[in-house]
């Protein structure tokens, strides 16, 4: 059971609905509430496939299939959140670039990069290590429902508090904007550490 809670709040966490509100900022804006629903529950069904291929898969889908090792890949993606942390708390620009509420594809552009990424993969691999199939399957699929849910309320409160005081909201994004980076540069950090640890042991 701990195994299965660890796996959980960790994919949870990483899928931070308050920093993912920020990066779909302009959805949650330009899109009604419906719309922007639907849309994130087909992002989260694409999500689930893939972390359910990497949960079962394993090390063995880098390893054999990819031909690069997964401590590389830790170390990567620490390196790429590093670098979206370090542009956030220089606020030289958003890190990753605006989706538009009239693209053909926004699903598909929410999932990737938004949902599927580096440390989200990461977790779903540990999960799979952690947990047989079906619990690890179970653990990913009601940390990304939560998550997927937690936005969609999040949206909500952003129209009901759109609509008395923009001021606010602008106030929050600037914030939690904030917020994001240093938990965004932390765990780029923590990943980092971990891969090189791993590493460490096999020498």
């Amino acid at each position: 059971m701990e195994s299965f809670t660890k796996s959980f709040l960790l994919l949870f966490v990483l899928l931070n609905p308050f920093i993912m509100s920020i990066y779909l900022i302009e959805l949650i804006r330009g899109m009604s509430l419906r719309d922007f629903g639907t849309q994130l529950v087909r992002a989260g069904i694409v999500s689930l496939a893939v972390f359910l291929l990497f949960a079962w898969a394993g090390e063995v889908l880098f390893e054999d299939i990819m031909q690069v090792r997964f401590l590389s890949f830790m170390i990567f993606g620490g390196i790429t959140f590093l670098i979206i942390g370090v542009r956030l708390i220089l606020n030289t620009g958003p890190p990753i670039a605006s989706l538009s509420p009239h693209s053909r594809e926004v699903s598909g552009a929410i999932a990737m990069p938004f949902i599927i990424g580096p440390g989200t993969i990461s977790a779903s691999v540990l999960a799979g290590s952690r947990l047989n199939l079906l619990l690890a399957a179970l653990a990913i699929g009601l940390a990304l429902a939560a998550a997927i849910v937690s936005i969609i309320l999040l949206k909500t409160l952003h129209d009901v508090v759109q609509t008395r005081s923009e001021r606010y909201v602008e106030r929050y994004v600037e914030v939690a904007g904030r917020v994001t980076a240093l938990f965004t540069g932390s765990f780029a950090v923590e990943m980092i550490l971990k891969g090189i640890e791993r590493w460490l042991q096999l020498i």
